[in-house]
C-alpha cells in the first residue's frame, strides 16, 4: 500500500500528474455541487452520466493550457491561477443558486451592482457549512508540499505533448457535445434553459456559450440608434387600428386571468374522436366555453411561433411583437431588453398586481429574468409547488391539475384586481405522460402513437380547466374575471399530418401544404362572465393581435404603445396573418405556405396567377415582409429604451424578486389592514383551497356511470308506476 502512495505522489510531481489531480479535484467538487447546491432535474440515467463527463473536456483544457509554459514558477503559478478562476466560478454559483436558482450570466457579472442588491445583506447568510468541501483540497495541496510529500516538476512539457492533451480535451468535448444533443436535440441553437447547458456540458462550457450569446446581442444592441424608433413609431401609427366602441372597456377594472393551452389546435374544438362506432367528444367543456355567448371565441386564429416555441407565443400573446427568426427571444435577449407587457401596462395604468404560476423549473425558457422584464411581480414556479413524482408529473413539469391546485394558495392572496397566467405542460408531447386513474380515454387508432395519445391528453387538460373554473366559481373569483385562453402552437407536426388526416376526414394521399397551414391555427378565446354579446368570429388573426384586443376589452387604447398587432373585434383588422418564416401568411382570400399559393376559401392551388391577383399577392408579401422587419429591428436591437410616448416606466428589476414570495403577499395583506382586496382578506381570512376539487378521469366516469344508472332506475320506476295505474 506504502508503494503504490509513493508511486501516486511521484506522478502528482510530475507537471501532468499535477494538471490531472487538479482536474480530479475540480471533478470531485462539481459532483458535490451538481448534488448538494444544484437543481438540475436530473430525469434519467443517460442526463446523470452527462453530469459525470461535462467536468473533464473544458476543465482539461482550462488547466492544460499552463503546460505550454516551460519556466518552472510561472507553470505553477498559472496553473494555480487557472484552478482558482474554475473553483470561483463554481463557488459563486453554488451561493447564487441558493437565492436565485439559477446561475450566473455574464451580464449578470457585468451588473454586478444588480447582484450585491439581490443578495443584499443575505450574502454571508447564504454560505453552509459544507462550502468547507470546496476549498478542502486546498489545504491538502499546502500539506504535500509543506512536506515535500510531492515536490515541483522543473522540467519542460514538450510542446507536441501539450497540442496533444489540447486536442484531446477538445475531441472530449465534441463527444460531449454530441451525447448532449442526443439529449436534448438544439441545445445550444435553441437555447431552452441555463439549466440544461449546465446539466449538459458543465459550467465553464455554460459560460463560454452565455459569453457568445451576449456578445452577439450587445453588438446589435449598440449599434442601434433612437433615430430608429421614429420609423417603428411611423409603422404603428399607420397599421394600429380603433377599437370597436361595441366592446371598448366591456370588462374594465376586472381580474384578467390567462390559461395558456399547452400544444392546443383548433381542431380539437367540437371534435368527436370515433373509436370502435362510438364518438367521444374530446374537450366538452372547452367546446361548452367556445360556444357560450359569453365568450369572444376566434375561429381563424393563427400561432406564429418558430424555434422559440411556447416561449415565442408568450413573446407575441404578452407583448405585440414577434420573436426571433432562429433561436428564442426570450433567451437571447428577453432578459435584458426593454419591454411594454402586459403585465407592466395593466400594473402602472391600473394598479394591477401580477404573476404567472407554471408547474416546470422557472429557468426554463429563462422565464425566471424575462418575467422580471415583462413586469410580473411574481412567479411561481416548480419551487413553489408539489415535490414532482412519477405519478404527479412528467419531463415538462406538474401535470396541470396538481399545477392548478398548487396555485390557490397563492393566487387567495394576490391583492385585486390582478393579471395572472397559468401555464399548463400536461398536453405536451409526446402525449404519453397520463398515468393510474387519469388513464382511460380512448386512444386513436392510427399507426403514429403520438397522434394517438394526443387527443387523450387533451381531454385531460379539458377535465383540469373545468375543475378549475369550478374553483372560480365558488370562491367567487369569476363573477369579477375574464379568462384568456389561448393555444400557444401545434400540437401534431406537420410530418404527422398525413397520419392525421383520416382523423380529420381528409385523404391523406390528396394532403397538400394549404391543409398544414390550416392546421395551424389555434384557440383564442376571451370569456367575460355576465356578458351576452359573445361570438364566434371568423376574422382572420393571430397571436400578435391578442393584447391589443385584450387591452381595448379592459378599456385601454393600445395605441400609445408599440404594439405591430390589430384588434380583432375592430372592423378594421386587415386579416393578415404574417407567419415567423418569411413568405408565409393567410388573409381570407390567399394562404401562402412552404413556396405555394393556395385560395383560402377552397384550398385551390394557384399555379398560374392572373396579374390582378399577383399584385395582391405581392402586396400582402411586402406588408409581412415590412411587420416582421419593424419587429426584429425592435427585438435586436432594444428599441423600445428609446421609446418615450407611452406614460409608463420601464420596469426596475432590481425591485423584483421570485423567492419567498408567499410571505411578500402576506405583509402586503397585513400592512393594508381592512383595505386588502386580496380574495383572503375579503373571504374573512379564510382560505379557499378546499373549493378546488379536481377528481381524476376514472372517478369521472365511474359518477356519470352512477348518475346514469340512477336515472335510469328511476325511470323504470315511474314506467311501472304508470303501468299499474293504467292496469284495470
Amino acid at each position: 500500500m506504502k508503494k503504490q502512495l509513493q508511486t501516486l505522489l511521484k506522478i502528482i510531481s510530475t507537471r501532468l500528474g499535477f494538471v490531472l489531480t487538479l482536474l480530479i479535484f475540480y471533478w470531485i467538487k462539481s459532483m458535490w455541487a451538481y448534488q448538494i447546491d444544484f437543481n438540475l432535474g436530473l430525469e434519467n440515467f443517460y442526463q446523470l452520466f452527462l453530469t459525470f463527463i461535462n467536468p473533464i473536456p473544458v476543465g482539461l483544457l482550462f488547466l492544460g493550457l499552463a503546460l505550454y509554459i516551460k519556466n518552472t514558477k510561472l507553470f505553477y503559478t498559472l496553473e494555480y491561477l487557472l484552478y482558482a478562476i474554475l473553483n470561483m466560478i463554481l463557488i459563486a454559483n453554488a451561493i447564487y443558486f441558493r437565492e436565485f436558482s439559477d446561475f450566473i450570466t455574464i451580464t449578470t457579472a457585468m451588473a454586478s451592482s444588480k447582484v450585491s442588491a439581490g443578495l443584499g445583506s443575505s450574502a454571508i447568510n447564504l454560505l453552509r457549512p459544507w462550502d468547507l468541501f470546496y476549498v478542502l483540497d486546498i489545504f491538502i495541496l499546502v500539506y504535500l508540499f509543506r512536506k515535500q510529500l510531492i515536490k515541483k516538476d522543473t522540467r519542460p512539457f514538450a510542446k507536441q505533448a501539450s497540442f496533444a492533451v489540447t486536442s484531446l480535451s477538445v475531441m472530449l468535448f465534441s463527444v460531449n457535445l454530441f451525447l448532449a444533443e442526443i439529449d436534448r436535440p438544439e441545445l445550444l441553437s435553441r437555447g431552452f434553459s441555463n439549466t440544461y447547458v449546465v446539466r449538459a456540458l458543465g459550467l465553464p462550457a455554460f459560460l463560454g456559450y452565455d459569453g457568445n450569446q451576449t456578445y452577439q446581442t450587445q453588438k446589435v444592441r449598440s449599434e442601434a440608434k433612437p433615430e430608429k424608433i421614429e420609423e417603428v413609431k411611423e409603422y404603428v401609427n399607420q397599421h394600429a387600428v380603433a377599437a370597436n366602441p361595441d366592446y371598448y372597456g366591456i370588462a374594465q377594472g376586472r381580474n384578467v386571468i390567462v390559461i395558456h393551452l399547452e400544444s392546443f389546435q383548433q381542431f380539437l374544438i367540437n371534435y368527436q374522436l370515433k373509436v370502435d362506432e362510438k364518438e367521444y367528444e374530446v374537450t366538452p367543456f372547452i367546446n361548452s366555453l367556445y360556444n357560450s355567448n359569453q365568450t369572444f371565441s376566434f375561429a381563424n386564429f393563427f400561432h406564429q411561433v418558430k424555434a422559440g416555441k411556447t416561449s415565442d407565443s408568450e413573446t407575441l400573446i404578452e407583448t405585440s411583437l414577434f420573436g426571433l427568426n432562429q433561436g428564442s427571444f426570450f433567451v437571447q435577449y428577453g432578459g435584458d431588453n426593454t419591454q411594454q407587457a402586459a403585465p407592466q401596462i395593466l400594473a402602472d395604468l391600473e394598479g394591477y398586481t401580477s404573476a404567472v404560476f407554471h408547474g416546470n423549473n422557472g429557468t426554463f425558457w429563462n422565464r425566471n429574468n424575462v418575467y422580471k422584464q415583462l413586469g410580473y411581480n411574481y412567479f411561481f414556479d416548480q419551487s413553489y409547488m408539489s415535490k414532482p413524482t412519477k405519478d404527479n408529473s412528467f419531463q415538462y413539469g406538474l401535470n396541470d391539475k396538481v399545477m392548478f391546485a398548487d396555485s390557490i394558495k397563492y393566487l387567495e392572496r394576490m391583492q385585486q384586481p390582478f393579471y395572472t397566467k397559468f401555464i399548463t405542460v400536461s398536453n405536451h408531447y409526446p402525449y404519453q405522460n397520463l398515468t393510474g386513474d387519469e388513464k382511460g380515454f380512448p386512444l386513436a387508432k392510427t399507426d403514429d402513437e403520438t397522434i394517438n395519445g394526443y387527443f387523450a391528453t387533451a381531454n385531460y387538460l379539458d377535465s383540469a380547466l373545468e375543475a378549475f373554473f369550478n374553483y372560480l366559481k365558488a370562491s367567487g373569483l369569476y363573477d369579477n374575471s375574464i379568462i384568456v385562453m389561448y393555444g400557444d402552437h401545434y400540437g401534431i407536426s406537420n410530418s404527422r399530418n398525413p397520419d392525421l388526416a383520416p382523423l380529420l376526414d381528409k385523404n391523406s394521399e390528396t394532403w397538400t401544404d394549404y391543409d398544414n397551414a390550416m392546421l395551424q391555427r389555434v384557440p383564442y378565446m376571451i370569456h367575460i362572465p355576465g356578458m351576452d354579446k359573445g361570438f364566434v368570429s371568423s376574422t382572420f388573426g393571430g397571436e400578435i393581435d391578442a393584447l391589443p384586443t385584450l387591452l381595448h376589452v379592459l378599456g385601454i387604447d393600445s395605441r400609445n404603445f408599440i404594439q405591430l398587432g390589430q384588434d380583432l373585434l375592430s372592423p378594421d383588422n386587415q386579416q393578415i396573418v404574417t407567419f415567423r418564416t418569411s413568405g408565409n401568411f393567410v388573409t381570407p382570400d390567399y394562404t401562402s405556405y412552404s413556396g405555394k399559393l393556395y385560395k383560402t376559401e377552397t384550398g385551390e392551388e394557384i399555379t398560374n396567377p392572373d396579374e390582378s391577383t399577383l399584385e395582391a399577392v405581392n402586396a400582402i408579401k411586402e406588408a409581412t415582409k415590412l411587420q416582421l422587419s419593424i419587429s426584429d429591428s425592435i427585438q435586436t436591437g432594444d428599441l423600445l429604451r428609446f421609446y418615450k410616448d407611452s406614460g409608463i416606466e420601464p420596469v426596475d428589476t432590481s425591485t423584483i424578486s421570485y423567492t419567498k414570495s408567499l410571505d411578500a403577499l402576506k405583509a402586503i395583506e397585513k400592512s393594508m389592514g381592512n383595505k386588502s382586496t386580496s380574495l383572503y382578506s375579503t373571504n374573512s381570512n379564510k382560505s379557499t383551497t378546499s373549493l378546488y376539487q379536481a377528481p381524476s378521469y376514472l372517478k369521472i366516469q365511474e359518477t356519470l356511470a352512477s348518475l346514469t344508472a340512477t336515472s335510469s332506475t328511476e325511470l323504470i320506476e315511474e314506467s311501472s308506476i304508470d303501468t299499474q295505474v293504467e292496469s284495470p
